[in-house]
């Protein structure tokens, strides 16, 4: 069986140019290279995504220790402030980076049974304690208290 080796090759002359960016986004684009051209336009473009990406990335920090999807705020505001600035971009790729080791560390069959078989130890524990608490301190349920008042 012969192989026809001719075909695999890459078509002669200039690679054809693809525009990735297609209708909207060419739009877009354009709009953003005429702002770029002018430099105070430029400058207050780049203030208004600092100040946007900075008042999500601290919402995310906010939300780290209140409820909220914090990792999520601390991402987005990170991919905002990546469209303008180098650091932020690299600071994303890094966090990035971070969470697919971490995702690869949680995914391990072995640290995954550990710590399933952590936890049901942990809630045994948690109910065995909750029981002897009760009844070290006489538990009664509400329909069988004889008195209702709650300051006798």
């Amino acid at each position: 069986m012969a192989i026809n080796q001719h075909d695999d090759l890459p078509p002669a002359g200039p690679p054809a140019k693809v525009d990735i960016r297609a209708g909207r986004f060419s739009r877009l684009s354009r709009i953003r290279e005429v702002i770029r051209r002018n430099a105070l336009l430029n400058t207050t473009w780049r203030i208004g995504v600092f100040t946007v990406g900075i008042t999500v990335l601290t919402g995310g920090l906010i939300m780290m220790v209140t409820p909220g999807p914090g990792l999520l705020g601390i991402v987005v505001g990170l991919a905002i402030l990546g469209t303008e600035f180098a650091w932020a971009r690299r600071a994303l790729h890094r966090a990035k980076a971070a969470a697919d080791r971490a995702k690869e560390k949680a995914l391990d069959p072995r640290k995954k049974r550990r710590n399933t078989i952590l936890a049901v130890i942990g809630g045994i524990l948690v109910g065995a304690l909750v029981i002897a608490y009760l009844v070290v301190y006489d538990f009664r349920l509400p329909w069988n208290v004889a008195d209702w008042t709650p300051w006798a």
